[in-house]
């Protein structure tokens, strides 16, 4: 039975997309009689009816590549039903070109404006399947996100770098790592690259506790300190303010990097030499890990074998070593923080590192 496959990758990007990208096609050339249309640039291509007809060798050679051959775009989800100034309702076009082009499904590839993309389009009849990608790891129901172990891989590449020139220099070196509303990232990469203090938006910090971190190494004849943060860390009085408001006190102190705004407050508590190291995109680039390939083709194929079975509405996901799916409805827009509780903060703490929250 022949069946037509839309496929989409959404958000920023991320390697293991085009490994996923491979793991679809080449599972449903295997188990149907499959053909595939891919949209340039995300959920614009779908709107704007900007695609192309893929062919089996375009699959070929980029299980290794970074990035994504199909092009993405960010759409946020909050404009999708607004009408704006060119009269394109979003929605209507989506399930206007789904149509036109006779597709019995679509794959999306993205994070969580993406999969809540998605579930609209689940609810307004279209066929869909989602897979989790992105490196901050905050999909619900999945235990990891394909780009994930990548960007840890890089971030910890980052760190152990930096603590060389940090002991040369006998200085505090403040990493700034991405994660705007979760702090996977920084949490693996902070443990992996031993850093020695943690700071993640869930967890707002004290400028004090993490002049205490530095002081406790300088009386321990250590004379320099790591500290890993997320970009979207915040401190205690910070964590009170609506993003809004957080923002604009970030504009107006000068310190729109969360690195230079802690650099600057420790060294107004104490006498310490800090810099900053903002590796920014980097972490999104480059080639997939061994990891993020076979997670990436696992995912793919599953997603294959649900389209073979007439599955839709859900989105693929890790438990464990199973690859399993969930539906939709129960992902989109569900929020996956970390939380003091988790194991990974608990083996952080026993190593002695700290997340540099108040004692009030």
């Amino acid at each position: 039975m022949k069946r037509r496959i839309g496929i989409l990758t959404s958000g920023g990007d991320c390697p293991g997309l085009n490994a996923a990208i491979r793991g679809v096609a080449r599972a449903s050339y295997a188990l149907f009689d499959a053909e595939i249309v891919g949209f340039r640039g995300g959920y614009r291509g779908l709107i704007d009816g900007d695609y192309q007809e893929m062919t089996k060798a375009q699959f070929s050679n980029i299980l290794t590549m970074g990035g994504t051959i199909l092009g993405t775009s960010r759409t946020p989800f909050r404009d999708m039903r607004v009408v704006g100034e060119d009269n394109v309702d979003k929605v209507a076009q989506m399930k206007a070109n789904y149509e036109k082009l006779g597709l019995d499904c679509l794959v999306t590839l993205g994070g969580n404006g993406t999969h809540k993309t998605a579930n609209m389009l689940s609810q307004e009849g279209l066929n869909v399947i989602g897979l989790p990608k992105t490196i901050d790891n905050d999909i619900y129901g999945t235990d990891f996100t394909f780009g994930f172990h990548t960007a840890v891989e890089i971030a910890t590449d980052v760190i152990d770098r930096i603590h060389t020139t940090a002991a040369s220099h006998n200085r505090v070196m403040i990493i700034e790592i991405m994660g705007n509303k979760a702090g996977w990232l920084t949490l693996y990469a902070g443990l992996a690259g031993g850093a020695d203090a943690i700071l993640i938006p869930e967890m707002p910090y004290d400028i004090k506790e993490v002049a205490k971190v530095v002081e406790k190494r300088a009386e321990a004849n250590k004379n320099f300190t790591i500290i890993a943060v997320a970009e979207g860390a915040m401190d205690v009085e910070e964590a009170r303010l609506k993003r809004k408001e957080r923002e604009a006190r970030r504009q107006a102190s000068g310190h729109t990097f969360v690195a230079t705004k802690v650099a600057k407050e420790l060294q107004e508590v104490i006498d310490v030499e800090a810099r900053t190291v903002i590796p920014g995109h980097i972490l999104r680039g480059g080639t997939p890990c061994a990891y993020d390939r076979v997670l990436s083709t696992q995912f793919g194929v599953h997603a294959a074998q649900l389209i073979s079975n007439g599955t839709y509405g859900v989105t693929v996901a890790l438990d464990g070593e199973r690859i399993i799916h969930n539906s939709l409805s129960d992902v989109a827009g569900v929020a996956k923080p970390v939380t003091p509780s988790h194991y990974m903060v608990k083996t952080a703490r026993s190593m002695g590192i700290s997340f540099c929250e108040s004692d009030d």
